[in-house]
């Protein structure tokens, strides 16, 4: 994978959510019409499927560079994982915000937000929520709180908003999710192979004045989750989480 970011992390994906207020049409031929016109550009999207709620059209994971967009009630979602580049990453992005509100009559105030995310997912077996302990509270305060003897540390999950606007109306949040664990603070069988993520979560909430805004307030987005990766969440949080997981597994 040619992204830098993405040298850093088992997967690195992007995605868009554009969340409205009033439900979106759903009728057969309207959808058809987005999903074909989307399918032109992008040929790989070839796999149109029904989920609960969402209708969606991705494209095959064989390789693990694949792109997916999704349809619900009151959003439009897109996203593309272990992309190339991160042209290539923005590429589903900017087409929806361009051709969707004409496909799906999106007036501008009905947007409530446009969010942009970046995740990263890190293989790791060791027991999720006792690396991040070890990683990122260290002999803080906080650590100190959680040590209680014979006690087992069953959740750490840090979740951190900033306001990057005086009017609070562009909002950034870093966030760690470890895996599902039983009632009893055990690794569930299920989740036992499942990454920890972390997520770069960009949101810039409406209404806005004319919906080819939403062009500039991605890219504004894209600008912002760009320098806070690099800034902020690589030497951060996924630097010495990474490190973790390896002493972890040594």
């Amino acid at each position: 994978m040619a992204t830098s970011f993405g040298a850093l992390c088992n997967d690195f994906y992007v995605n868009q959510k554009l969340a409205l207020k009033m439900d979106l049409p759903s009728d057969r031929e309207t959808v058809l019409h987005l999903f074909d016109r989307v399918r032109k550009t992008h040929s790989t999207m070839t796999r149109f499927r029904r989920y609960d709620e969402e209708l969606a059209l991705e494209s095959s994971r064989q390789d693990g560079d694949y792109e997916w967009l999704a349809l619900r009630r009151t959003s439009l979602r897109t996203g593309h994982v272990n992309p190339p580049s991160m042209e290539q990453a923005y590429s589903l992005h900017k087409l929806l915000l361009e051709i969707a509100p004409y496909h799906l009559t999106i007036s501008p105030l009905d947007v409530d937000y446009l969010e942009l995310l970046f995740g990263f997912d890190l293989e790791c077996m060791a027991n999720h929520d006792e690396v991040i302990y070890d990683a990122l509270l260290g002999h803080s305060p906080v650590a100190d709180l959680l040590h209680v003897p014979q006690a087992k540390i069953t959740e750490v999950q840090p979740v951190f908003g900033l306001s990057l606007s005086e009017a609070g109306d562009l909002q950034a949040t870093f966030e760690v999710k470890t895996r599902t664990k039983t009632r009893r603070g055990r690794a569930s069988r299920r989740y036992r192979e499942e990454p920890i993520s972390l997520f770069l979560t960009l949101r810039k909430y409406g209404p806005i004045d004319q919906i080819e805004d939403l062009a500039g307030i991605f890219d504004r987005l894209a600008h912002w989750a760009e320098t806070l990766a690099v800034e902020k969440l690589v030497p951060n949080l996924l630097t010495p989480i990474a490190r973790q997981i390896t002493s972890s597994n040594a």
